[in-house]
């Protein structure tokens, strides 16, 4: 549940997510290179689809986030592609609400961001294995991460909102495990086919 509804949460959680997504977004973009907006665009479509498949769990339902894998290959440009990706589910499908679109943005790219730099940090040496095995830990990281950053909002939100909170975390392992899978397949991929895929480039000793 990466759509926290309008209504939902307090003012100064609502002030504080516009304040990071605006932030996020400002820099993602001043950092997104021209060559690079047709990949930001791609991944902006990717997590629009993504979030329309939702599966049961318990008394809620779940969907695939791909933050991690989001983070790793787009970096801070995260930030305006999942600005957009939730924008239109929110206008298009009512997913999620317009107020609240700070604190779902903030949600799932602060915690793409933060998967980029784990992911360098691991696959620092450029060995094959190594950079796979960090892109599965930061896939299902990432999805750990938004969850919690959910809950955080609903939690802050109001003591009524505490089972909720909870419910996020738990109901969101399972797919942590799938997008770990997932998100170490699709690198693996790119590293055979494609080596040179932007975001990809940075993993051997070089810094973004």
């Amino acid at each position: 549940m990466a759509h926290i509804p309008d209504g939902v949460l307090s003012a100064p959680v609502l002030m504080a997510g516009a304040a990071v997504s605006l932030a996020g977004c400002a820099y993602g973009l001043w950092r997104l290179e021209a060559e690079r907006i047709p990949q930001a665009a791609l991944f902006a479509a990717v997590l629009f689809v993504a979030a329309l498949v939702h599966f049961p769990a318990g008394p809620s339902s779940v969907h695939l986030i791909l933050s991690g894998l989001t983070g790793v290959l787009l970096g801070w440009a995260a930030f305006p592609a999942i600005l957009v990706a939730l924008l239109l589910q929110a206008v298009l499908f009512g997913f999620g609400g317009l107020v609240v679109l700070g604190v779902n943005v903030m949600s799932v790219a602060l915690s793409a961001v933060l998967c980029r730099a784990l992911f360098l940090a691991v696959a620092r040496s450029g060995n094959h294995r190594q950079t796979v095995m960090a892109a599965g830990l930061a896939g299902g990281i990432g999805v750990v991460l938004t969850a919690l950053l959910v809950s955080l909002a609903l939690a802050l939100s109001g003591q009524a909102f505490a089972t909720a909170a909870k419910l996020v975390v738990l109901t969101h392992i399972p797919v942590a495990v799938i997008e770990s899978i997932f998100s170490a397949a699709v690198i693996g991929l790119l590293l055979r086919v494609k080596p040179e895929f932007p975001g990809l480039t940075l993993v051997g000793g070089k810094r973004e």
